[in-house]
């Protein structure tokens, strides 16, 4: 466990440390995630916010070993299948184009509610020691094939779930990222006043 990076996130103003300590990792210990915690995970996603309460997200889970992790597992770039397969646990990650309400009617919000689903997931998984990465690097075609996907539903993500290990399991390509410092944009970039680009007075530069 020593070898695992400090990567808490220097913030400009404090906040909850599931959100400061919250990062991607690439590298899992292999430890089979408890069933107990999914559901609560799960749960967490299942009580985001929607539009209208559509709550278009739908979740695809594998587990290492059995045939559903395999095909997901497939659908990966080189890039992540060098690392994925320390995660015990492979999500695809699905959202509904239409309204259940009117299926004539397209949802607009339905990715965007997905993504919001997968952030109550990420945190309630760190509150369980877990940790989370998100992946957009996969043939979502072959994903929906594979899968079964119906077509009223976008592929929209993979995510990888499991307990933090130890970088030095990686690719020597993947050992640089995971121990570099995490960076982000300024407030003053991206949030504004008046007009697009122009900084509130209350951010200070």
């Amino acid at each position: 466990m020593d070898k695992i990076p400090n990567k808490t996130a220097q913030t400009d103003f404090k906040l909850h440390p599931l959100l400061s300590e919250r990062w991607s990792p690439r590298a899992f210990n292999g430890e089979p995630v408890e069933t107990e915690k999914l559901l609560r995970i799960f749960e967490a996603a299942r009580w985001a916010p929607s539009a209208s309460n559509e709550q278009p997200w739908r979740f695809i889970v594998g587990f290492k070993g059995d045939e559903t992790y395999d095909k997901i597992f497939s659908t990966l770039v080189e890039f992540n299948q060098l690392w994925a397969s320390t995660a015990p646990v492979l999500v695809l990650d699905l959202a509904r184009k239409s309204s259940s309400k009117n299926p004539e009617k397209e949802n607009h919000s339905a990715r965007y509610d997905l993504g919001q689903a997968l952030a109550y997931l990420t945190f309630q998984a760190m509150s369980e020691g877990l940790f989370v990465h998100q992946m957009g690097g996969f043939d979502l075609s072959k994903a929906a094939e594979l899968l079964k996907v119906p077509a009223d539903f976008h592929v929209v993500t993979v995510t990888a779930i499991g307990y933090i290990g130890d970088p030095e399991v990686l690719h020597p390509n993947l050992k640089k990222m995971e121990y570099a410092l995490r960076t982000r944009q300024s407030l003053a970039e991206m949030v504004f006043s008046e007009t697009f680009g122009q900084a509130p007075s209350w951010i200070q530069p």
